[in-house]
């Protein structure tokens, strides 16, 4: 930029030479206080220009500093954001892996149970299927027993019936066998023998709506027997015991009678 300011002030010196020259209007000292005004003209406009240069340098250096200073914050902010995003991502990273290994311990734990219940709805399969089988065998001895005894085949009826008490002790139905024995023998007229499988249906199962007609049974057999006081004491014995009962109203009205 000095070369540009320079180099139009020598011209114009160059231009003002020649003519001062040749028109005779300046004379040496002339021409030489004309160079030096042009001289302090030049060194004057060359120090503006230095001074210029210098504050324009110094606003492009501040302007420099200052955008430095701002990358410089604007980078280290950058740096900032991306470690809380990096933590941020290992804090995800390490959820997730948790959460798959939870989920891969929860699939083999769920298919674990999966495989107990399969096995255990399989065995309880297993049992009703064999419980059904059961009832129905069970149920089929009953009513076998008790066709003998409705077509009066007594002793296969007291057959069936025991073998069936041997089979199924615990059946609902017992009672009902018992009862059934003690009914068969007073039909054969074994009156000993039909007592005692009633006595047995009162003291094995003596809440069973059975126990109260095995006891009027009892009488019966006794009063047949000609053993009155027997059969009374078994008709009180009723009326006291099961009150309530259809047998023990039978029962009072025989012991009113007698």
């Amino acid at each position: 930029m000095r070369g540009s300011v320079a180099r139009p002030l020598l011209l114009a010196l160059v231009l003002i030479a020649p003519a001062g020259a040749s028109a005779g209007l300046f004379d040496d000292e002339e021409a030489r206080r004309q160079v030096a005004n042009i001289r302090a003209q030049i060194d004057a406009n060359q120090r503006a220009l230095d001074e210029r240069l210098k504050k324009l340098e110094a606003v492009g250096q501040e302007r420099t500093d200052r955008t430095a200073v701002d990358l410089l914050q604007l980078i280290e902010s950058l740096k900032q954001e991306v470690a809380k995003l990096r933590g941020q991502i290992e804090v995800l990273s390490n959820q997730t892996e948790q959460l798959e290994r939870r989920q891969k311990d929860l699939y083999g734990d769920l298919d674990n149970r999966l495989r107990k219940m399969e096995q255990t709805n399989a065995q309880l399969q297993e049992k009703l299927s064999q419980g059904e089988r059961d009832a129905q065998a069970e149920t089929r001895a009953y009513e076998t027993a008790l066709s003998q005894f409705k077509v009066g085949n007594y002793q296969l009826s007291i057959t069936g019936f025991q073998n069936f008490l041997a089979s199924y002790p615990n059946s609902a139905l017992a009672p009902n066998a018992q009862y059934w024995i003690g009914n068969a023998h007073y039909a054969m007229r074994d009156y000993q023998a039909a007592i005692a499988a009633q006595q047995k249906v009162v003291s094995s199962w003596p809440e069973h709506a059975k126990a109260p007609d095995a006891l009027l049974d009892i009488a019966s057999y006794q009063a047949e027997m000609g053993d009155s006081k027997a059969a009374r004491e078994s008709l009180s014995a009723l009326v006291k015991k099961y009150p309530t009962s259809p047998a023990a109203e039978k029962a009072r009205q025989r012991l009113v009678r007698k």
